[in-house]
């Protein structure tokens, strides 16, 4: 084998190595008990932010669910041309939240938090406690209305002041599985003690 591809292959293997941190999702995304017990990162980070912002747990999961699936290294699809030739990304959504690059930077500075990541769960939820205390202060949404707050994070918070989610019926069927999935894990959480 020439050195060129034995090079190669131990970037290739020591980059497949690297970093340690967790960016695959979690294994069971079902059930709130086993994601809490698999990733307990996960979990003391939401708490962190339900005890910051109000935002309870079973809200910030069903919303990080539907968002990235805990993939931390989240991305939108790309667009392509003629089926060949890609043109980039939908929009500039990344991490756990999927937050947009302009929206992050806002949270970045109101909050201090200048070296904050869209891939680290601490910072991602943190970020959601933040948009969610927005959406209540100015779209009136308590911070326990999973469906709701879905759709002022998705249209965003003038967008849903219009009511631009009512021409979407997908994305009302979306916020309506948030609800319902984050109703879910408030219960799975309150079974295993760790509401």
């Amino acid at each position: 084998m020439s050195r060129k591809i034995s090079v190669v292959l131990v970037l290739a293997l020591l980059a497949g190595c690297g970093g340690g941190r967790e960016m695959d999702s979690p294994r069971n995304l079902e059930n709130a008990c086993e994601l809490a017990s698999e990733r307990p990162k996960y979990l003391r980070a939401m708490k962190r932010t339900e005890r910051n912002w109000g935002v309870p747990v079973h809200v910030q999961m069903a919303t990080i669910y539907q968002e990235s699936k805990f993939d931390g290294d989240a991305r939108t699809p790309y667009r392509w041309v003629l089926g060949v030739i890609p043109m980039g990304r939908q929009s500039s959504a990344y991490g756990y939240s999927q937050a947009l690059d302009a929206t992050w930077e806002e949270y970045k500075a109101e909050t201090g938090n200048r070296r904050a990541k869209r891939d680290d769960i601490e910072d991602a939820t943190d970020f959601m406690g933040w948009y969610m205390n927005k959406t209540r202060e100015r779209n009136g949404v308590p911070l326990t209305d999973a469906r709701n707050q879905y759709l002022a994070y998705h249209e965003g918070h003038s967008g849903f002041a219009r009511g631009s989610y009512n021409a979407k019926a997908w994305l009302v069927g979306v916020a309506g599985s948030v609800g319902a999935r984050s109703e879910i894990y408030r219960a799975q959480l309150a079974a295993c003690g760790k509401a």
